[in-house]
């Protein structure tokens, strides 16, 4: 590949910043320059709804890198929007004006928040949390608020919701499902973490739909659900799922379908364009279909994968997907990635609040769901990461060490 014009990352988050670290680790000696539309320069997303928002962290604690490490590594980071990219004249036209021009690009674009359907969603003190300034402002909120909804019971709302709690806030949360984390975990982890949330004093309302947000004066006050009933609130948040970013590539004529279609390498229809990340539908060997995954791990473990292909080590990205969530007290860690049919067993007892759900599919160890017992999370990795030999019987046996199965 020429290094003349270098590679252009689209998308300064978690992946696209690790996309530009790597290259360099690699020995890429050409430019690189990290788009991204957001003023400053990259930071984790993870901690705005939880350290961030506490305020056990600052601005320093959540920046990826200081300005210095960019300048050491000849990072280029411009602060604007990429409205389009000519794939024939191989450029990205930035808002403004300005093209920059690329011998490689690889799109970041990441996810955005899905906006609330409803009558009322217009109305001031309703909050959505995905970027630093939405962090910002919702600690502003929480300083003079009392009564917090929250809609959507989904992880970034059930991890507010035990921030809010946790300052002595009144909560509701609000799930159209009929249980929490319904996408996500198995009804075993789902019963936990109501039970979580409603002892720590949370009014947790389950196959509740929102059919619209009341107001005065132009601010919120309350939230209306199916049953005609109207909670109170001085201020919103909306938790609903995100959409993926794909309208730059799909504007470019790449492939799109949930997510921008890429192959085992995670390269894209265009030879000189590849996508990582939130935004990215791609073939994993933990599934049978293109998967999107948003996750930290996963832009970060491809964004490795990219960079090795573009500096001469190509294979395809195989990478055991997990993630967590910390809740209070409570660290959710999952690995693997289980169908909503796949076998549960328990291991531990959840009353510990330290136990695991090990999922199964035709008794084919899928994934693992750990609270607050990190060794089976790393155990999980390490058995995915090869052919796994765990029956459901050895997972159920708490006196069974299951470390000694890996040397088999």
């Amino acid at each position: 590949m020429s290094t003349e014009d270098g590679i252009v990352i689209v998308g300064a988050g978690q992946g696209g910043f690790q996309a530009a670290t790597s290259l360099r680790e690699a020995g890429f000696a050409g430019p690189v320059t990290l788009v991204g539309e957001e003023p400053g320069l990259p930071y984790q997303r993870p901690p705005l709804s939880k350290a961030y928002m506490k305020g056990d962290a600052g601005i320093e604690q959540i920046e990826l890198r200081p300005a210095a490490f960019f300048a050491d590594h000849r990072i280029e980071v411009v602060n604007a929007r990429a409205e389009a990219i000519d794939r024939a004249a191989r450029r990205v036209l930035l808002a403004g004006g300005k093209a920059l021009p690329y011998a490689h690009l690889i799109l970041a674009t990441g996810a955005r928040n899905r906006p609330l359907p409803v009558p009322g969603r217009e109305l001031a003190g309703v909050y959505y949390l995905r970027s630093r300034a939405d962090a910002d402002a919702l600690k502003q909120r929480l300083e003079g608020a009392r009564r917090v909804v929250v809609i959507g019971a989904g992880f970034i709302g059930l991890e507010f919701a035990a921030v809010a709690r946790t300052l002595g806030h009144e909560v509701t949360v609000i799930e159209a499902a009929a249980r929490p984390l319904a996408r996500a975990v198995s009804p075993e982890i789902s019963a936990f973490f109501a039970d979580a949330h409603t002892s720590m004093g949370t009014t947790l309302l389950l196959g509740a739909g929102v059919v619209g947000l009341v107001g005065e004066a132009g601010h919120v006050t309350g939230v209306e659900t199916t049953d005609g009933l109207v909670h109170p609130a001085d201020f919103v948040v909306v938790g609903i799922g995100v959409t993926p970013n794909v309208e730059l590539a799909a504007g470019a004529g790449l492939e799109v379908a949930n997510g921008i279609v890429v192959d085992a390498h995670l390269a894209t229809g265009d030879p000189a364009i590849s996508a990582i990340g939130d935004a990215v539908a791609y073939p994993s060997r933990f599934a049978d279909r293109l998967v999107r995954l948003e996750s930290v791990q996963n832009a970060v473990d491809q964004a490795k994968a990219v960079a090795a292909r573009l500096t001469g080590r190509p294979a395809p990205y195989a990478a055991v997907p997990w993630f967590w969530s910390d809740q209070s007290d409570l660290k959710l860690q999952m690995v693997g990635l289980a169908g909503p049919t796949d076998d549960a067993v328990l291991r531990g007892d959840p009353a510990s609040r330290r136990f695991s759900v090990f999922r199964f599919r035709d008794g084919v160890l899928t994934a693992i769901e750990s609270v607050n017992r990190p060794a089976d999370h790393m155990l999980g990795r390490r058995l995915l990461a090869g052919t796994p030999t765990l029956t459901p019987e050895q997972a159920a046996d708490e006196s069974l060490e299951l470390k000694s199965l890996l040397g088999r």
